[in-house]
């Protein structure tokens, strides 16, 4: 750790911002917004992300091998982008995700299975404008282990989201990316003191190991 993190996390645990939040029994994946956007290169949103991607590949692996349930979000607008009202208007290039367009299509290894969610949005948190709070309080979900893209935008967003929702997000942070790791950092650093949980893959995995084939309630089948 740096000396200005080391500072920073110091002046943040004296201004009581050191909390932590206890992820429960019934966990489930919710990967946001796996779009090729960010890794085709072609594409205006290209991030550079790859590391991440496969990070969540073996996490989605993971927790599918475990039984838990998975949730994966994408972003669709009309062609005019009328359904994106203002934060259409505020980044012109979300146009790459209208009808139509491959670059809104998952990336490979990414993609729902049939018998998983799909939640298509329209702005950066996977619960406004959704039936997302609604879906993960009828199965008795309690704690969401946040993957996807980007950090700084949606990844964020849906973790504050699911907090004020009162689901415990975990950040798993090698499967979450940024076009910029300055931008990155300083986003995990900020949901870690003010949001929620900010894991590492390992712990994760471990975590998902423990609660293996439980079922909604924190009961093993």
């Amino acid at each position: 750790m740096s000396g200005s993190r080391w500072q920073a996390d110091a002046d943040y645990e004296r201004a009581g911002l050191a909390g932590h939040l206890a992820p429960g029994s019934s966990p489930a994946l919710l990967l946001v917004d796996p779009a090729r956007a960010y890794v085709d290169r072609d594409c205006p949103l290209y991030a550079g992300v790859e590391a991440a991607v496969e990070a969540m590949r073996v996490l989605l692996s993971t927790v599918r091998r475990a039984g838990l349930p998975v949730i994966v979000t994408r972003v669709r607008f009309r062609p005019d982008g009328a359904d994106g009202g203002l934060f259409f208007r505020k980044v012109p290039t979300l146009s790459v995700f209208a009808e139509g367009s491959p670059y809104g299509d998952f990336i490979d290894g990414l993609a729902p299975a049939p018998d998983e969610l799909t939640v298509t949005k329209q702005y950066p948190s996977a619960f406004f404008g959704t039936a997302l709070a609604a879906y993960l309080t009828a199965g008795g979900i309690d704690t969401l282990l946040v993957a996807g893209l980007t950090t700084s935008g949606c990844v964020r967003a849906t973790a504050l989201d699911a907090m004020q929702h009162g689901f415990v997000p975990v950040v798993v942070e090698e499967a979450v990316g940024d076009r910029d790791p300055d931008v990155h950092a300083a986003n995990l650093f900020d949901i870690r003191h003010k949001i929620g949980e900010v894991w590492s893959m390992e712990r994760v995995e471990e975590y998902v190991e423990e609660h293996a084939g439980v079922v909604p309630g924190g009961e093993r089948p």
